[in-house]
């Protein structure tokens, strides 16, 4: 599918274009989302909350396993953080800022940000390099955890808060516009979850700018494709947040690890 790749500027309304861009290819990007000294601060209370966590020897967030590697000069980093935005007061402001609002008319009525639900905001750091246990993803839709858990199959969306400027080199979020409207045989069956790795011919490579933002359709068919280049020019980090609809079904201290979250040990 050819998808002309457009990036589009955030307003107080999602404007009628913007909206039929979404629905038709299931993902769209905005610029300039935020400023790059919000960019900065975000980034400083990741490393105080991984601080805590390595310290505290944090295994789990809520059920949610946290994915631990190692920095380039071999010292302990987080490279995959859940529910971020409970652990510092900055990641949990920047939740409420009301533009993040107004992204919730591309789910529909009952529409929200799943910030005690799912895995919250998630907090991505990658960076490739010989130690890093955390340089890809391969292929799946998000859409799969409620299928595991016998659900109906609701509305999800991720909302992405790039902190990187990336370029193609740099891998990132490849998507398969489109792919949302697909039926539950193709979202079961197109690919091998977490397995296939390989580059789509459809595929579209998401490259942002730090302090972009982007939201694609959690039944969309993705995968984070591996850096071409190692070192200090792989670092990439990036938040997800959740738009969720259904039944409200927040997390706990108590919560029991999701049978999907087992595949964790696949991503590499």
């Amino acid at each position: 599918m050819n998808t002309a790749y457009q990036k589009f500027t955030l307003g107080s309304v999602l404007t009628e274009e913007q909206q039929h861009f979404f629905n038709r290819n299931g993902f769209i990007h905005f610029k300039d989302f935020i400023k790059p000294e919000t960019v900065n601060d975000i980034i400083k209370a990741s490393e105080e909350v991984q601080k805590n966590w390595i310290a505290g020897a944090v295994e789990k967030v809520n059920g949610v396993p946290i994915k631990y590697g190692k920095d380039l000069d071999g010292t302990p980093i987080v490279q995959r953080f859940a529910f971020i935005n409970q652990h510092s007061p900055l990641l949990h402001e920047f939740t409420l800022d009301p533009r993040l609002q107004v992204l919730l008319s591309l789910t529909g009525p009952g529409a929200r940000l799943g910030t005690n639900e799912k895995d919250g905001m998630v907090f991505n750091h990658y960076v490739n390099a010989e130690q890093s246990s955390f340089t890809q993803m391969g292929w799946h839709t998000d859409g799969l955890r409620d299928i595991f858990h016998g659900q109906k199959l609701n509305p999800m969306l991720n909302v992405g808060i790039h902190l990187s400027t990336l370029k193609p080199k740099n891998g990132g979020l490849r998507i398969l516009p489109g792919t949302h409207k697909q039926n539950l045989y193709q979202m079961l069956f197109r690919k091998k979850y977490f397995l296939d790795n390989e580059a789509d011919a459809n595929e579209v490579a998401i490259v942002p700018t730090a302090g972009d933002l982007t939201i694609h359709d959690g039944r969309l068919w993705h995968r984070v494709a591996q850096s071409s280049v190692t070192g200090e020019e792989s670092r990439r980090r990036v938040i997800y947040i959740p738009i969720i609809a259904g039944k409200y079904e927040p997390k706990t201290a108590d919560s029991p690890t999701a049978f999907y979250q087992r595949f964790a040990a696949l991503v590499k």
